[in-house]
């Protein structure tokens, strides 16, 4: 999957934005958040999810297949 592709241009998704992106719950994603598990980034009371760093975040999850 290509986030850039799927984030049209985006540099940071919201969190509703970023739970539909990864086919996740918005609590799962949340819970992944607080775990310290998934890069985020806090822009004084927002929270946003750079979506070069969920590329390579599923790149490093990735298991299996030929690179």
């Amino acid at each position: 999957m290509d986030l850039n592709k799927q984030a049209s241009g985006q540099l940071l998704l919201s969190h509703k934005q970023a739970a539909k992106t990864l086919a996740i719950s918005p609590r799962k994603l949340w819970e992944m958040k607080s775990g310290g598990e998934i890069p985020h980034v806090r822009l004084g009371r927002c929270l946003r999810y750079p979506v070069d760093g969920l590329q390579r975040w599923i790149d490093q999850q990735a298991i299996g297949g030929s690179k």
